[in-house]
């Protein structure tokens, strides 16, 4: 028997099926001088469904083929006919992509670059000497403004590991396992030295607020390989000192259709608010409800074309397919202990290490942008307690999902980003034990997956750490760099806004970091 769902799935594809074989009699007939109505007359659907002679396993081969067309960059996002879930706004890929998604593993707080992958002996050396007034004169300091200044030694071991010989702290032990699998960048930079414009200006390259955020460009761009689920998702687990608030206009999609924003989901509980149909609300009985509010959107919207009907329109539709899709997303009986173990998951629970797990989940069905921010990285003091404690929540997970991924063959078309909002000063800061302040000048943070160079070290600090001084990686490098990577141009990735092409990487120099990629 046929389940209420997949006769709408089937109903679908159909109707994918007759609107692309329409769109090629067309411009067959249209080189015949064959009238409009001619072809209307000959493409009803009963005389379409008699005479194609096409079954539902060519149909939905059909389909299966444009999402691979997609994903490999020989059709067009925006082409005519594709199903909803996978469709971008623009012509996108312009080029072959290297991967077809990305999870970004988002540090908020500001993870110090000195207690986990930049190693500098000088601080050592220097531990508890005035900082030399050659570093900091002039420059934008968060809250050590006017205080005395003291060099701060790093507060845990460093060792190299792997082949790569990369510096890991003994705070990452986990990330032994996969430094020959990552690229660390050393020398990124960034411009908001506060927590709340720092964030929005890493996800939207901006500090001012409205602005779309990269997974919103990104869906706005490619779509998804998803129809069923948002393309855009976003968790959030919490963990260390002074969690801070994340603002959900992090993951807005600001000037874009909205359609493009990320979707939240709950850590606990149904990961997405009233998911499940109250009492006495049937599946067929709630499609009914659906169709009808669909019927007075579309003419309504045939009198005001407005795009956020069309939007609204969509999203009604994805929230029902999300009905059925959701229960079997977090439905984590079919998962081995071996794999919650290697995650340290134990599913529901809110953490970091199930939100990992729930990430690969999502990897796995298509979702192209999965943003994990894991909040407590805000170290003013007390470093090394909070170091251990947002280590021990988030190292061994991250770990486990590069390696599951590598273990499932998805890891080379997938991208991973590590890291936060900006870096730690190596000036001492201390708050109930020895921490660090804000820092924007150079700080770390990592990329492995399709085409990045695998155990690779990128850029350089100087002796202290203070600034990026080889090979500088702003953010819009990032950005640039991680567009590039699924196929997008940063140039020409744009949308008209109050007259400007806007564009996430804007109008300041931007460029890809070539020498990081294979």
């Amino acid at each position: 028997m046929i389940d209420e769902f997949s006769r709408l799935s089937i109903g679908r594809i159909m109707s994918v099926a007759f609107r692309s074989a329409k769109v090629a009699l067309h411009h067959s007939f249209a080189e015949r001088k064959t009238t409009i109505k001619d072809l209307s007359m000959l493409m009803q659907r009963r005389s379409f469904l008699s005479r194609a002679g096409l079954g539902l396993g060519t149909t939905a081969a059909m389909s299966l083929l444009a999402r691979d067309l997609v994903a490999s960059g020989s059709l067009p996002t925006n082409s005519p006919g594709l199903p909803a879930g996978i469709s971008g706004s623009l012509s996108l890929p312009h080029f072959p992509p290297k991967v077809k998604r990305v999870i970004y593993l988002y540090m908020s707080g500001g993870p110090s670059q000195l207690e986990t992958f930049d190693y500098k002996p000088k601080l050592a050396e220097m531990d508890g000497q005035p900082m030399p007034e050659s570093f900091t004169k002039g420059q934008p300091i968060a809250q050590l403004q006017n205080a005395p200044l003291k060099v701060q030694g790093h507060l845990t071991k460093f060792n190299r590991y792997g082949k790569s010989g990369a510096w890991i702290s003994d705070f990452l032990p986990h990330h032994r396992k996969i430094v020959d699998e990552i690229c660390i960048v050393k020398s990124m930079v960034t411009e908001q030295i506060n927590h709340d414009p720092a964030h929005t200006f890493m996800n939207t390259g901006t500090a001012i607020n409205g602005r779309p955020s990269i997974g919103s460009w990104v869906t706005y761009g490619l779509g998804s390989d998803c129809d069923d689920l948002p393309g855009f998702v976003v968790l959030t687990s919490v963990g260390g000192r002074n969690p801070q608030p994340i603002s959900s206009r992090q993951w807005s999609a600001g000037f874009l259709p909205s359609r493009y924003q990320g979707v939240e989901f709950n850590s606990t509980g149904d990961p997405v608010h009233f998911v499940r149909n109250p009492d006495g609300v049937s599946r067929a009985l709630q499609q009914k409800l659906l169709d009808g509010i669909g019927r007075l959107d579309r003419h309504r919207n045939e009198l005001v074309d407005n795009p956020e009907l069309a939007t609204r329109i969509s999203a009604y539709e994805l929230a029902f397919r999300m009905q059925a899709s959701i229960p079997r997303l977090m439905d984590m009986s079919d998962e081995p202990q071996s794999i919650l173990d290697m995650y340290g998951a134990k599913p529901g629970d809110g953490s970091f290490a199930s939100n990992c797990l729930l990430a690969r989940k999502l990897a796995e069905r298509g979702v192209r942008f999965i943003q994990l921010y894991h909040r407590g990285w805000d170290h003013h003091g007390d470093l090394v307690r909070y170091m251990n404690m947002c280590g021990g929540f988030t190292d061994q997970a991250t770990a486990a999902l590069l390696l599951d991924l590598k273990q499932r063959g998805m890891l080379h078309d997938t991208l991973i980003v590590w890291g936060g909002e900006f870096g730690r000063t190596p000036m001492f800061q201390g708050k109930g034990g020895p921490g660090r302040d804000h820092h924007i000048k150079g700080f770390s943070m990592w990329l492995a997956g399709g085409g990045i160079k695998p155990g690779y070290v990128y850029g350089e600090t100087d002796e202290l750490g203070y600034n990026a001084s080889v090979d500088v990686v702003h953010v819009r490098d990032l950005h640039a760099t991680l567009l590039h990577q699924l196929g997008a141009d940063h140039q020409r990735l744009t949308h008209k806004y109050q007259g400007l092409d806007m564009r996430l990487t804007g109008v300041l120099p931007a460029r890809v970091v070539r020498e990081i990629l294979v």
